[in-house]
């Protein structure tokens, strides 16, 4: 699985299935996004989370060729270290970090005993712990890598709004990327409550989703925009502090700590 996987990444090829998912899913969610300012939100904040780097050792998990971050990690870190399947993307990412000598980049499996380095402060996973089927080795792997105290920075699909769900049952047997994407199920997200303490989280897309039902409604864009801003608003306030609301959202990201008992 893990040569395909790694070919699906370096040749980008998808099936029909797959492209007319990724059409349909762009078209219906981006919009939003954009409207919303999400992607820069989730940045600002991961920044914030993130904190001061220059004492950190920091990993970049599933960093393909760089993330919105991954240039912000490499600069201002004491050591990066990023890893990714691609050895295309790998390479292309050594190339634009050239210029950080603490900045090293390997094409390998995290799990693998190939990857050898540890001890790190901070490992950021922007959309990959969910390509990871079996959740208890994932996790035996995270805490190896970690020092005591340190932290995750995670964000990835969730599959527990019943809706979204029933629609990635019907999809998912004819993707081209089936057996590694695993969205985070109710019982995923417990298992990294008890074997981390999550100091912070946010989830989108739970109420807001459902605005691309009003497209062909009679009401003006004013009011529409007033609406999505007002609904985004209390998914990311009530899934903080509300698993109920948490698991109505389509995405999720966390602050995670390991405390090493």
């Amino acid at each position: 699985m893990i040569k395909r996987q790694k070919a699906f990444y370096e040749n980008k090829k998808k099936n029909l299935v797959t492209r007319f998912w990724y059409f349909i899913r762009n078209r219906t969610l981006n919009s939003f996004r954009k409207e919303l300012g999400l992607e820069n939100e989730i940045h600002f904040l991961h920044l914030n989370w993130l904190g001061e780097l220059k004492n950190k050792k920091v990993l970049d998990l599933g960093c393909y060729e760089g993330n919105s971050l991954s240039f912000h990690l490499a600069k201002h870190s004491k050591e990066y270290v990023g890893i990714d399947l691609s050895e295309k993307a790998i390479k292309s990412l050594g190339k634009r970090l050239k210029e950080f000598p603490h900045a090293r980049v390997y094409a390998t499996d995290f799990l693998s005993k190939n990857f050898q380095e540890k001890d790190f402060d901070i490992i950021y996973a922007y959309g990959v712990l969910h390509h990871f089927k079996d959740t208890d080795q994932l996790i035996i792997k995270l805490k190896e890598k970690l020092k005591p105290n340190a932290k995750i920075i995670s964000y990835d699909p969730l599959s527990t709004s019943l809706p979204v769900k029933t629609i990635r049952r019907l999809y998912r047997p004819f993707q081209s990327d089936k057996d590694w994407e695993w969205p985070f199920s109710k019982k995923v997200y417990y298992k990294y409550a008890e074997n981390f303490e999550i100091l912070d989280r946010r989830a989108v897309l739970g109420k807001t989703k459902w605005l691309f039902l009003m497209n062909g409604l009679p009401i003006s864009a004013e009011k529409k925009s007033a609406l999505s801003k007002k609904w985004h608003h209390q998914d990311i306030s009530f899934s903080k502090v509300n698993d109920a609301h948490m698991f109505r959202c389509m995405q999720l990201t966390m602050l995670m700590q390991f405390k090493n008992k």
